[in-house]
């Protein structure tokens, strides 16, 4: 990457600088590349002279005189290195090195930006984990989208990835038995017995169709039952049903987990009781008002939390530790799970309970993904579980498609909130980045076709003139391809999959404008066969960003 290049190279200059007495030895600064503005001033542009200057006391265009003067590039890298206004140090890549970058991109083929950071470590990534009481809801198809995104990017960068859902199936679960005593509710209607819905009972007409196949599967069976062994029978039932519902939505998405964790595995094990005499044991735990609780502040929590409740039975926060620590005990290297915005206030709990019982919270993370909005055209559809006016995933699917809701999903960092627009993403046109995107696949794949249809054998790339890529708008799309490695483990490292999606529409538009002002082929064969070369390796990008982001790459629109 030339990024990295070229990074190290002002390293080493500095440090060689500063060992020949050039410069001073200061407090350690950070070497980092901007892509500058104005495509002028070169590809690349530091400015580490001017944090250096800040440091030393002197002028910075000196400081970066000194270190040019340092500077060791590799063979061909850089076609030139400037020093502009202040102490910008510029440099603009050689075309030599460009048009290296296609044939590296040919050769590697789909292991194209696959680097080996994680070194084949285990990293468990547990997501979307939605409450067995309905089925995926649209927010939590992003996180449907993050997650699967995220697992790519770390098996692109070396990691060995599983992903998982945990369903909170546990029998002591509030909202288990609150959705079991709705439905008892609405299955007693279906038979035409007087019974209200709970207060703070789950609205939704789903609930509703789930009483309607109850009773044309099982009929009166349930009647006869007392009302205790009937919600023991329901919750049974609602739990296989909707997790049956969940486990098919998330297969329409395209994602498959490796292992659907049932919460109620904890319990059967007595892993929660272990954990809890674990923390006790280690002195993390003490008890007060009849209860046990966890000394979460001396962990960075600002309060304490109950483990067990003074009936004696385990919080869901005691049955989380325990989780976190079978994931652990399963020997995970690294943890990421991925938390909806309801969550925020479980983070520091969870982190605290870790930590106490003795593992590294550098192993560690928890990542919280924002709200969903979804709009048609500029009404805002509005969501609620529980008030009834629950977007189910499967709809938003059936509705704009698997592609369109997962690249949409992911055209924002997970901190900020999404707004999605359901009429833009059916739009078959440029203004709908999906589209935009897939369409400039699709024309690849067409003048690939139609090389072939007039006999014009696709290059092997030992056999390619690369020199003859010469056009501004050629080093612009090399330029853009040669983003790629840096792009992926850029995204892998800081928890943002939406770079991949901002890159394949950067990618996709600098296409469009080669296209445009690059004619393909032409009665040139030499130059034909240099370009062809070209749009595959373009080609090769664009399909490892489309599979990243779990959106597929069509041949023909």
């Amino acid at each position: 990457m030339p990024r990295d290049l070229l990074t190290q190279a002002l390293s080493h200059a500095l440090t060689q600088a500063q060992n020949a007495g050039d410069l001073p030895k200061s407090a350690a600064v950070e070497v980092e590349l901007q892509i500058p503005r104005d495509p002028r001033h070169g590809d690349f542009s530091s400015s580490l002279a001017m944090a250096l200057a800040s440091e030393t006391g002197r002028p910075a265009r000196e400081i970066a005189e000194t270190i040019v003067r340092h500077l060791d590039l590799p063979a061909d890298i850089a076609s030139s290195v400037g020093i502009a206004g202040p102490g910008f140090i510029n440099f603009l890549l050689s075309p030599v090195w460009l048009r290296g970058v296609v044939r590296t991109a040919l050769e590697e083929g789909e292991d194209y930006g696959r680097s080996n950071t994680g070194q084949g470590k285990r990293l468990l990534l547990e997501f979307v984990s939605a409450n067995p009481t309905g089925p995926v809801a649209v927010v939590q198809g992003r996180a449907a989208a993050i997650g699967d995104a995220l697992a790519r990017l770390f098996e692109r960068t070396g990691w060995a990835v599983s992903r998982e859902y945990y369903v909170n199936d546990a029998t002591n679960s509030t909202q288990v038995q609150r959705f079991a005593e709705t439905l008892e509710a609405r299955y007693l209607q279906q038979l035409g017995k007087e019974a209200p819905v709970p207060e703070d009972g789950y609205q939704g007409d789903y609930v509703v169709e789930m009483a309607e196949q109850l009773v044309a599967a099982e009929g009166d069976t349930y009647l006869s039952m007392s009302h205790e062994q009937r919600l023991a029978a329901l919750s049974e039932y609602c739990l296989k049903e909707i997790v049956s519902g969940q486990q098919h939505d998330m297969a329409a998405f395209g994602i498959n987990f490796d292992t659907w964790f049932m919460e109620s595995s904890l319990h059967e094990d007595d892993q929660v009781s272990k954990a809890v005499e674990t923390l006790k044991s280690a002195g993390h735990a003490y008890e007060a008002d009849d209860a046990l609780w966890l000394k979460a502040t001396d962990f960075g929590d600002d309060q304490d939390h109950v483990l067990v409740r003074r009936d004696g039975r385990p919080t869901y926060l005691a049955a989380d530790i325990a989780y976190h620590k079978n994931k652990f005990d399963r020997g995970f290297d690294r943890l990421i799970d991925i938390w909806g915005p309801d969550h925020q206030g479980h983070v520091r709990r969870t982190k605290a309970g870790v930590r106490a019982l003795g593992y590294d919270p550098s192993r560690f993370e928890i990542l919280i993904h924002q709200w969903v909005r979804l709009f048609r055209g500029a009404e805002m559809v509005r969501m609620s579980k529980r008030a009834g006016d629950i977007v189910p995933l499967s709809g938003l699917i059936e509705d704009v498609g698997s592609d369109a809701a997962r690249f949409f999903f992911l055209m924002q960092s997970m901190e900020s909130h999404l707004d999605f627009d359901l009429e833009l993403a059916k739009k078959q046109a440029a203004d709908n980045p999906v589209y935009y995107v897939q369409y400039a696949h699709a024309r690849i794949c067409s003048i690939l076709r139609e090389a072939e249809e007039r006999g014009v054998s696709l290059p092997n790339i030992a056999d390619v003139n690369l020199d003859r890529l010469e056009h501004a708008d050629e080093l612009t799309l090399i330029r853009k391809l040669a983003d790629l490695p840096y792009e992926v483990s850029q995204a892998a490292s800081r928890y943002e999959p939406h770079r991949m999606t901002r890159y394949a529409r950067e990618l996709a538009s600098t296409f469009h404008g080669f296209y445009t002002n690059c004619r393909v082929l032409s009665d040139d064969a030499d130059l034909t066969a240099a370009r062809l070369a070209l749009v595959q390796a373009a080609l090769t990008a664009l399909r490892i960003a489309l599979n990243i982001i779990g959106v597929s790459a069509p041949e023909k629109m």
